[in-house]
C-alpha cells in the first residue's frame, strides 16, 4: 500500500505541475491547449469551490488504507503549508494557486488575441 501512496502523490504532483507550468509546453499545441485550459479552470474550482480534488480523496484514502496519518484540508494546505512554505495562512495560498492558475488563463488569451491579430490580416476580405 506505500506504493500506492507514492504512485498516487506523484500523480499528484504531476499534476499540479502541469496546472502550474502547462503553458509553457502547450505553446503550437492546440489539442495540448484545451486540455490545459480545462485543467486551469479545475484547479480554480478546486481551490474556491467546496469540493474535494478527487486525487486529493484517493491520496487520502491510500494513506489510511497503508496505515499512515491521513492528513485533514485539502493537498496545498496540508504539504505547501506544512512542508515548504510554514505559518503562512491557508487562503493566502489558495490565492496565489488561483493567481498562477489566473495568469496561465493570461497567457491562453493572449495567445489567442494573438492568433485572432494574424487570422485577420492574412484575410482582409472575410472582414466584416
Amino acid at each position: 500500500m506505500d506504493a500506492l501512496v507514492s504512485l498516487v502523490l506523484a500523480v499528484h504532483l504531476t499534476w499540479m505541475a502541469w496546472v502550474v507550468l502547462g503553458a509553457l509546453w502547450t505553446r503550437g499545441r492546440p489539442g495540448w491547449s484545451v486540455f490545459h485550459v480545462l485543467a486551469l479552470v479545475w484547479g480554480i474550482i478546486a481551490e474556491v469551490g467546496p469540493w474535494p480534488c478527487p486525487l486529493t480523496l484517493a491520496e487520502q484514502w491510500a494513506m489510511t488504507q497503508a496505515g499512515m496519518k491521513g492528513f485533514r484540508g485539502d493537498f496545498l494546505e496540508h504539504y505547501l503549508e506544512e512542508i515548504v512554505y510554514p505559518n503562512l495562512p491557508v487562503d493566502l495560498i489558495i490565492t496565489g494557486a488561483v493567481i498562477v492558475c489566473s495568469l496561465n488563463l493570461g497567457i491562453y488569451a493572449w495567445r489567442g488575441a494573438r492568433w485572432w491579430q494574424v487570422r485577420q490580416s492574412e484575410h482582409p476580405a472575410e472582414r466584416v
